[in-house]
């Protein structure tokens, strides 16, 4: 007689810890709004800091990049100056939007738009340990996940140079759209909380996305982690 066959074991459902810290950074502008009744210039100014933390940790991984042929690792030299110009151009018009369309007592005439205006805005706003925790949960993924993971060895200067606008476009369509939409109901507090659920969903599908790619995270263990959510 031959023997049953033994169920394989389910394969372990899990998410990359980087994913786990993602989502408990995204927790702290969660409970801004709930406790501290953020506004929605509040949280999406801070969403837009976020995005200049993507960019600073986008021109380490960069430099960081250890492309295997020769042309493209000098080519770090035109590219890298070329990536901050352009995209620290994109994310200033971006600020500028964002305190013009929701500023309020912060448009101060012209742009009103300078360094000392945005740390006043963050620090009056109360964001400083909200973006303290995003700003961990980038650099641990840098860390965790680019470095440790061995990924700087595996993906091209080229997806680097645009990964971050896919990210800020997909995002902050759907923040300032949202925004629009909470300014709308009276800053009601379940609808920016809604907001950031949102945002959270999409910027862990993202980071999953982004794992799957460079090899860090297994194929069956990203399609159960999204699928799981």
């Amino acid at each position: 007689m031959s023997a049953e066959p033994r169920p394989t074991a389910a394969p372990q459902r899990r998410w990359p810890i980087s994913s786990v810290v993602l989502v408990t950074a995204n927790v702290i502008p969660l409970l801004g709004v709930l406790a501290h009744h953020w506004t929605v210039f509040a949280v999406v100014l801070l969403y837009w800091c976020e995005n200049v933390v993507v960019g600073v940790f986008n021109v380490l991984r960069m430099l960081w990049a250890r492309p295997p042929d020769p042309v493209a690792q000098a080519g770090k030299i035109f590219l890298v100056p070329f990536f901050c110009v352009h995209y620290g151009g994109f994310a200033f018009v971006h600020g500028v939007f964002v305190f013009a369309l929701f500023g309020g007592d912060f448009k101060q005439g012209g742009l009103g738009f300078t360094p000392h205006i945005v740390l006043t805005a963050i620090r009056q706003s109360g964001l400083g340990w909200a973006l303290a925790a995003l700003v961990a949960s980038h650099g641990f993924s840098f860390l965790h996940n680019y470095l440790a993971g061995g990924e700087y060895r595996r993906v091209g200067l080229s997806q680097l140079m645009t990964q971050p606008y896919a990210r800020v476009m997909v995002l902050h369509v759907a923040i300032i759209g949202g925004a629009f939409l909470v300014q709308a109901l009276g800053s009601a507090v379940p609808a920016l909380a809604l907001l950031i659920l949102l945002k959270t969903a999409i910027d862990l599908g993202a980071h999953m996305a982004e794992r799957r790619r460079l090899g860090t995270l297994p194929p069956d263990q990203a399609v159960l982690a999204t699928t799981s959510s």
